[in-house]
C-alpha cells in the first residue's frame, strides 16, 4: 500500500492495470487523482504472431489431458491447493498431466513440504523450472491452470489465451476481468481445493465444451489485447492529455 500510495502521489494521472487495480485505489483511498483504465486493461499488449499456436506442432489427440501452470512455484500462487486437487484427479484419471512452468522461491513464499515432496515424487507431474520461452508448453498443453491469491493483470492468462488455451482462474484481479466465465474458461474462488478439483474434473471429462472455450479463446484475446489495439489506446490517451491544457 505504501509503495502504490508512493507511485500515485508522484504522478499526474493514474492509468491502472485493470478495474480490479482501479477499484482497489479508489476503496483504499489511495489516490483521488484523475484515474482511467485503458481498453480492457493490460499496459503492453501481446503480440498475437509471437504467441501463435500454429508456429508449433499440433498435440496427439489421443494423449491424455493436459494441464500447465505457468508461474513461481510459491503459496501465494495457489501451488498446495493445484497439486492436492491434481492428486485426487489423476488418481480417477492417471493419463491425465500437469506441467509446471516456473522457478521455486523457497525462501520467499514457499509451498508445503507435502506440495515439494508430490512435485518431486513425479506422478503425472511434470516441473520443468523456470524457461525463457513458455510457449511450447502451452502449446503441449490442453488448458491453464492459475489459482493465484491475488494478481495485477496476469500476463499468463493472457498468453495462454493467445496460444489458444482455455483458462481455469481464481475470481481475482486481473483474471476475473480476461476470463468470461463459461466462455473461454471458468472462473473459481481463490483457495478453494475443491472447486478447482471439480473444474478441472469438468475440463476432463467434457471434451466438446472445452474446445469450443479454446476455439473462442485466441479471438477473445485478440479482440481486446493485441499489442497493437493496446497502444493504440495509450497513444489515444496520451494525445488526449497533452490537448487538453
Amino acid at each position: 500500500m505504501a509503495t502504490d500510495w508512493l507511485t500515485c502521489a508522484c504522478a499526474t494521472h493514474i492509468i491502472p492495470e485493470g478495474e480490479g487495480v482501479k477499484n482497489d485505489l479508489l476503496n483504499h483511498s489511495i489516490t483521488h487523482k484523475p484515474i482511467k483504465v485503458l481498453g480492457y486493461g493490460n499496459i503492453k499488449g501481446i503480440d498475437l504472431e509471437h504467441y501463435n499456436p500454429e508456429l508449433f506442432d499440433k498435440r496427439l489427440d489421443d494423449a491424455g489431458f493436459t494441464f500447465v501452470f505457468v508461474g513461481r512455484i510459491v503459496r501465494d500462487k495457489g501451488m498446495n491447493e493445484l497439486i492436492s486437487a491434481f492428486d485426487r484427479l489423476h488418481l480417477e484419471y492417471p493419463e491425465t498431466r500437469l506441467v509446471l512452468v516456473g522457478r521455486r522461491e523457497d525462501n520467499l513464499d514457499p509451498v508445503s513440504q507435502k506440495t515439494l515432496d508430490r512435485i518431486e515424487l513425479g506422478e503425472g507431474i511434470e516441473a520443468v523450472g523456470g524457461q525463457h520461452d513458455v510457449r511450447p508448453f502451452y502449446a503441449e498443453a490442453d488448458a491453464l491452470v492459475f489459482p493465484s491469491y491475488r494478481e495485477g493483470f496476469p500476463n499468463v492468462v493472457i498468453e495462454a489465451g493467445a496460444m489458444g488455451l482455455p483458462s481455469i482462474v481464481t475470481d481475482i484481479n486481473g483474471s476475473r476481468e480476461i476470463i468470461i466465465d463459461g466462455k473461454n474458461g471458468v472462473i473459481i474462488p481463490p483457495q478453494n481445493e475443491q472447486a478447482l478439483y471439480q473444474a478441472m474434473k469438468h475440463f476432463v471429462e467434457n471434451p466438446n465444451e472445452i474446445k469450443t472455450m479454446a476455439a473462442n479463446a485466441r479471438q477473445l484475446i485478440a479482440s481486446r489485447f493485441e499489442q497493437g489495439y493496446v497502444r493504440q489506446c495509450l497513444y489515444d490517451f496520451y494525445h488526449e492529455i497533452l490537448n487538453s491544457n
